[in-house]
């Protein structure tokens, strides 16, 4: 997806094209399969489910056909990972990938350690004090809860997608709020938790066991062989890794 004259412009297939994905259940296959996979278009050409699905159905409100539909399923299903680990902007990473990931992001630090050496700051302390391995908490509940918003801490969204890119929370749910009635209202909601709520400690930290430079040209080795068309400048735009 990207601003043309004005205009955002989509980039998908032909319903019939054998690239196309056309069911939630084919998106988490290719996903188990391709290893991670970003959202929406980017630098690296084909690497994005917008590349693999027909554009008319974007946005269309039919959870059977529509992508942006399928991202809730696929949080909310919990096989895979979905938040904002490319670039700041969304995308999935399978359990296999998982702790690569999350060894390369983190910089081998789990979040405790982060604060405790000085690298993470205090908006960022605020958020993950609300957070272990049995939390799941909807995002407007976070921010207030975290003293985000008027006359408090700036920059809430900045501060998740850090966290999210670091791979210390993951979108696991949307969900609507609820009235006083209990009634349900509104724009379903992200709900963030850490990856080790669902996968576990011992898999997110399975690859702490080799360095984080280790697990990053891993992820490089990984996508040069997979989209070999990529730069290395458009490799380090996507997933923040370089070869080394």
């Amino acid at each position: 997806m990207s601003v043309e004259n004005g205009e955002w412009i989509m980039y998908g297939v032909d319903k019939d094209d054998p690239f196309c994905i056309h069911t939630v259940a084919e998106l988490e296959k290719c996903i188990e399969e391709i290893g991670f996979l970003p959202l929406f278009r980017n630098e690296i050409p084909g690497f994005s489910v917008e590349e693999r699905t027909v554009v008319d159905y974007w946005w269309s409100g039919d959870a059977a056909r529509d992508p942006w539909e399928w991202r809730e399923i696929v949080a909310r299903n919990r096989k895979i990972a979905y938040g904002k680990f490319f670039n700041g902007k969304a995308g999935f990473i399978s359990r296999e990938w998982i702790p690569y990931f999350a060894n390369f992001k983190r910089d081998g630090y789990d979040f405790d350690s982060l604060w405790e050496d000085g690298k993470a700051n205090m908006r960022q302390k605020k958020v993950m004090d609300f957070f272990d391995e049995d939390s799941e908490i909807m995002s407007h509940e976070l921010k207030a809860k975290a003293g985000f918003g008027k006359g408090g801490e700036k920059n809430f969204d900045g501060t998740i997608t850090g966290l999210q890119m670091q791979m210390y929370l993951v979108m696991c749910d949307f969900r609507q709020k609820v009235n006083k009635k209990g009634e349900a209202y509104g724009w379903p909601i992200a709900v963030y938790c850490m990856p080790e709520h669902l996968y576990g400690y011992d898999l997110v930290s399975r690859a702490y066991k080799e360095s984080p430079k280790q697990s990053g040209n891993r992820i490089y080795n990984y996508i040069k062989e997979r989209y070999p068309i990529a730069a290395d400048n458009q490799i380090k735009k996507v997933l923040g890794v370089v070869k080394q």
